[in-house]
């Protein structure tokens, strides 16, 4: 486990498992936040963000949470060798998008831009979670499949309780009877 990437929906606690993971194995934390807004909460110009994004993937160990863009998010995922994917039910995000509005109001929410505007930052949370909800959640879930058969995978998701589905890669010999 060197590049691990954290991933899946707005105020999913891609920020804050992140970062515990990172302070347990040593690996260096990096939430993609801070390289897409600068303090203050502006956003970095795209190209910017994208050069600073290639060559954290050149580094050789990380912990990365968060989306980025489209153009960066499955570049990312290929070149982890662990992937952790947050997959909750739709109500649990936009509760963890409310409570961490609330924390944030005493203490600022883990991996958020220093001085960005939180509620700005709650309401672009709340109109991205349906969003990733339709047109990324059967992506992800397709792409972590997939995944297993090369990479470490640890599928995080909530049914009528937690689930933690871990299937570690597994090599042709390790398949024999």
């Amino acid at each position: 486990m060197n590049k691990v990437a954290v991933f899946g929906n707005a105020g999913g606690g891609k920020s804050t498992l992140s970062q515990r993971l990172a302070d347990m194995t040593g690996l260096p934390w990096v939430p993609l936040d801070s390289l897409q807004y600068q303090p203050g909460g502006g956003e970095v110009p795209h190209a910017e963000f994208k050069a600073a994004h290639d060559a954290l993937l050149q580094q050789d160990q990380w912990v990365v949470d968060g989306f980025g863009s489209l153009d960066t998010v499955w570049k990312r995922l290929e070149v982890a060798d662990t992937l952790v994917y947050l997959d909750m039910p739709l109500w649990r995000h936009y509760w963890w998008v409310t409570k961490r509005f609330l924390k944030g109001v005493w203490v600022p929410p883990a991996g958020w831009p220093e001085g960005s505007p939180l509620w700005q930052g709650t309401l672009n949370s709340y109109r991205t979670v349906r969003l990733c909800h339709t047109k990324l959640t059967p992506r992800y879930r397709e792409y972590v499949e997939q995944a297993k058969a090369t990479k470490q995978v640890y599928h995080l998701r909530w049914s009528s309780g937690p689930v933690f589905d871990h299937r570690p890669k597994t090599s042709p010999s390790s398949t024999k009877p």
